[in-house]
């Protein structure tokens, strides 16, 4: 009876978690269709399932529900390498501050096919939101391939090479969304890091979940628990081909 007792009153709390949360949104969105559905097991195997079938998975970094603290763990980090769909992570600059409602979107880029999704879902999250996209990339001494270059390598030739690298994976979506503002941000640097810098002034990050160049296997250890932790705006994740 103490299990069953215990076990009702986590079911109460979350179906009293999900109303608010229904009715807050109610309160912005009143002709938004819901569904609620007070689920028991762990967070990542649930929300895997639930979201086999989803276009979008958007989770709180605190508030309400089940979810306060989730991004101190391995949480997030297996859902944005693991949902068949993209994963946003909603935050703001503090724990309790709104997301951020101005600013460009950011998308890192590394070359890849595996960040073409990302690049898609950016430009069509800007134009929606009405702002500028910014595509990032970085280069380092160290190359794709994981070698070091040359000593005597020229940096401004390598940016220059690499500049050209971001114009010809962006050429179809400019192409495809010819009024959308795009620029275009090439530095010597590491990716997470300059991310974080410019998402200071950003409404949102769109990275991909693994390719080439700095982004190698960003999501699937510290790099990746330091953007979704550390980011001052929301950080959508995009795995390749999961937006079929």
């Amino acid at each position: 009876m103490a299990v069953r007792a215990v076990r009702a009153g986590f079911r109460a709390q979350a179906e009293s978690w999900l109303a608010e949360a229904e009715g807050a949104a109610l309160a912005r969105w009143p002709s938004l269709k819901i569904q609620q559905a007070a689920v028991e097991g762990s967070a990542v195997g649930v929300l895997l399932r639930e979201c086999a079938s989803a276009e979008l998975v958007a989770l709180g970094s605190r508030g309400l529900g089940g979810f306060t603290g989730l991004l101190l763990g391995s949480t997030a980090v297996s859902l944005a390498a693991h949902a068949p769909c993209p994963v946003v992570v909603v935050r703001g600059r503090k724990p309790d501050d709104a997301p951020p409602a101005g600013g460009p979107v950011l998308v890192g880029l590394d070359g890849s096919p595996d960040s073409t999704d990302a690049l898609g879902y950016a430009c069509e999250e800007a134009a929606a939101r009405g702002t500028t996209l910014v595509a990032i990339h970085t280069w380092s001494e160290i190359t794709s391939d994981g070698s070091l270059r040359k000593r005597d390598f020229h940096p401004e030739a390598v940016a220059a090479a690499e500049r050209r690298l971001v114009d010809e994976q962006l050429a179809p979506w400019r192409e495809k969304f010819p009024n959308l503002p795009v620029d275009v941000v090439v530095v010597r640097g590491r990716p997470v890091r300059t991310l974080l810098e410019r998402g200071a002034e950003a409404q949102l990050i769109v990275v991909g979940s693994r390719g080439l160049g700095g982004f190698t296997g960003m999501l699937l250890g510290s790099a990746s628990k330091a953007l979704l932790v550390h980011s001052v705006c929301p950080v959508a994740v995009v795995r390749p081909g999961s937006r079929t």
